[in-house]
């Protein structure tokens, strides 16, 4: 069987707070609006690659009725070159509180984590060195 020929593939995080959200994300994460309606905000990151990140109303008709509810249990990783300035840009500048603190893991990451108006987590990561026990883990296709 063939694999579709998809053309975009993005997020749309059902929210409570969509106005607030996409505040969150135009000013702390450099998207920009293509769409917006009081529903409905379709986001985007000019630079390339251009990331693209929706925000839908969670309680909006066009969802079944079985799944109107906001987004729960979701991560957003976010890989940048420099963990330590976005720490300072984002905690000691913006103030945001983080929700978990940088730091230094085995598996071959620096990080924090912060959380968006609607509780979805952003994991601010940079690559590092993983421990040797973690090293043979990665494939050469996650290289």
């Amino acid at each position: 069987m063939s694999s579709p020929n998809v053309t975009s593939f993005y997020p749309v995080i059902c929210s409570e707070h969509v106005a607030e959200s996409m505040e969150f994300y135009t000013t702390l994460f450099g998207f920009e609006k293509t769409f917006e309606s009081d529903w409905y905000v379709s986001l985007r990151r000019r630079e390339a690659p251009h990331y693209e990140l929706a925000l839908l109303d969670a309680a909006h008709p066009t969802l079944p009725a079985g799944y109107r509810r906001p987004a729960q249990g979701l991560l957003l990783n976010l890989e940048v070159a420099d963990v330590d300035a976005e720490h300072a840009r984002l905690v000691d500048e913006a103030g945001l509180a983080p929700v978990l603190p940088l730091r230094s893991e085995d598996f071959g990451q620096r990080h924090f984590m912060v959380s968006d108006p609607d509780g979805v987590l952003v994991d601010i990561i940079t690559p590092i060195e993983p421990a040797a026990e973690f090293a043979a883990a990665y494939t050469s296709a996650g290289q």
